[in-house]
């Protein structure tokens, strides 16, 4: 029989050179861009590494324990791997760095290890997550005596929260009799929504059939009169209307959408209003960019994400309702082996309102931050990453990129849309572009990233929208602390060499081509058209665009990895 006791005391060991080497790690991955953002590896490689660390990461039958020194060389290979989130150059999601407070908070959360359902075996957490939603939902707007919410695992969850309560709210004996105590239902979200009301519509049994896309704006902003053209069609068509989703600060654009104008539909034709503030919420905290979100008290429900542009370490995700008493409604059990009424304390249970049983003590990690930063650290952080966005944004359009650079849309929240533009293709304007020209440049963002994540360089990403806008990069400012100004102007003169690295290639073979022997009779005119190439004419550019379509169209399917 294993030692037991030797065991925990190994792992006590453990614990204690862990934290040591994740402390070091922290205080690294904040500020040294000597450092790779990530160290590219491949699956078999990562299973590679681990093996010569001597701890492979198969689970065969019989697994014996492992040293604890060896078990020390499996947490270095796991960070030596990791995305180094918290790194300055960290831009690839809507997400970045962790503070230390939070980091503390997290790391006890897990010591005490317990579940935040009942004031008997959470009581400091259960405390804390009242205290945490009270201050979110006042930000928001809600009064004091209607107020409600939960810390839930995930902005997904925010939003099925929202659906589900809007519905119960709407038919209330569903929770008992099932879809069939309802008529057929219609919801509403923008064309630019997250993927996630479609997730909520299929796990409700609304169906995702029948949630509507809504036209936004040539931004990605749901249009108010279109929103109510569609409330109209599905009332004429029998379903009866009873939710709409908005988003504050959409997932590619940063879009927000009107939520005071939508709010006038929502309460003419009596609709659920839930705004998606997961990304664009924490503007709220800045007096001078929180005009955005004007109109936001008027909202039914509201997620909000602190572990976004707030930095709070994931998961910590606020879903709010100014509709107090309705998530107990739709979602107690009465379990009583739990929820008993002669406990001492039991108004603090918060667990019945829940959908889940096990929940994690997600509110620490976010008082114990509020506490360190105060209101003003957070605004501070706020307004540093707009004028990060607004500076970048405007960095674009200096002259002396020569047109390297485009930007797709102005920016709405602080993510910053662009192309890099292939010296063949400039000036690039996307609307007079021809869908040889668009083929083009949709492959320049995927070619230079891969040469940045070869290289450990920033992490952005890129997308298409649409049938005009492909292939893009996207930056998104969400790591205030240690991104400066002088860290994005170097950035954007990497990208630009990347790219010409990328598309050099293209270049010299398109040289080459035109300076082939010429077909019979093509004499003089095939000379010029070699001599041209070099001097960057029309025939040169056209030769290298040629290049780089019939690229782009023999990649197509290809991932990140390819250039």
């Amino acid at each position: 029989m294993a030692d037991l006791r030797r065991s925990h005391e190994e792992q006590l060991e453990l614990l204690e050179k862990a934290a040591q080497l994740l402390t070091g790690y922290v205080a690294s991955a904040n500020t040294d861009t000597s450092k790779p953002v990530v160290q590219l590896a491949s699956p078999d490689e990562l299973r590679a590494a681990f093996g010569e660390a001597g701890v492979p990461m198969q689970l065969p039958a019989g697994q014996a324990a492992v040293e604890t020194d060896a078990l020390l060389d499996a947490l270095r290979q796991v960070l030596r791997f990791s995305m180094r989130t918290s790194h300055p150059l960290f831009y690839n999601q809507l997400y970045a760095r962790v503070e230390p407070a939070g980091l503390a908070a997290e790391w006890l959360a897990a010591a005490t290890n317990t579940n935040v359902h009942t004031f008997e075996v959470a009581p400091v957490y259960t405390m804390l997550e009242g205290e945490v939603i009270a201050k979110m939902a006042s930000i928001v707007g809600y009064p004091e005596s209607t107020r409600d919410g939960l810390l839930v695992p995930g902005g997904s969850a925010s939003n099925l929260y929202a659906m589900h309560i809007a519905r119960h709210r709407a038919f209330p004996d569903v929770r008992r009799r099932g879809l069939g105590a309802a008529p057929p239902l219609a919801a509403f979200t923008s064309s630019h929504s997250h993927y996630s009301y479609t997730k909520a519509a299929a796990l409700t049994g609304l169906g995702t059939d029948n949630m509507v896309a809504v036209e936004t704006d040539e931004f990605g902003a749901m249009l108010p009169e279109a929103l109510e053209a569609a409330v109209e069609r599905a009332a004429a068509a029998g379903q009866k209307p009873f939710f709409v989703g908005l988003t504050a600060g959409t997932t590619v654009t940063g879009a927000f959408d009107p939520v005071d104008a939508v709010a006038d539909v929502c309460a003419r034709h009596g609709l659920w209003l839930h705004v998606d503030g997961c990304w664009g919420a924490s503007l709220l905290l800045s007096r001078k960019h929180r005009h955005v979100l004007a109109g936001l008290e008027r909202a039914d429900s509201v997620a909000w994400n602190a572990h976004k542009m707030m930095g709070v370490p994931l998961a910590c995700s606020a879903f709010l309702t100014r509709h107090r008493g309705l998530l107990e409604a739709a979602n107690s059990s009465g379990a009583t082996y739990l929820f008993q009424p002669d406990k001492l304390h039991t108004a603090m249970d918060i667990g019945d309102k829940s959908l889940q049983c096990g929940r994690k003590s997600d509110s620490l990690k976010l008082w114990l931050m509020w506490k360190a930063v105060g209101d003003a650290g957070w605004e501070a952080r706020i307004d540093h990453c707009v004028a990060l966005a607004d500076h970048f944004q405007s960095a674009l359009s200096d002259p002396k990129w020569g047109g390297a650079f485009r930007l797709v849309m102005p920016r709405a929240c602080t993510n910053v849309c662009f192309w890099w533009v292939p010296p063949a293709l400039r000036p690039f304007d996307p609307a007079a572009a021809t869908e040889e020209q668009l083929l083009a440049i949709g492959r320049a963002a995927p070619r230079i990233k891969a040469l940045m994540q070869a290289k450990g360089d920033a992490m952005i990403g890129f997308q298409p929208l649409g049938p005009r806008r492909p292939n893009f990069f996207r930056i998104v400012f969400a790591n205030a602390w240690s991104t400066t100004f002088e860290m994005v102007d170097a950035l954007l003169e990497r990208i630009n060499d990347y790219g010409l690295q990328a598309f050099a290639a293209d270049a010299a073979a398109a040289a080459a081509e035109a300076a082939a022997p010429a077909p019979a009779g093509a004499g003089v005119k095939h000379a010029a058209a070699a001599g041209a190439v070099g001097a960057g004419s029309p025939a040169g550019a056209a030769a290298v665009l040629r290049r780089v379509s019939k690229s782009s169209a023999e990649a197509a399917g290809e991932g990140v990895a390819a250039v």
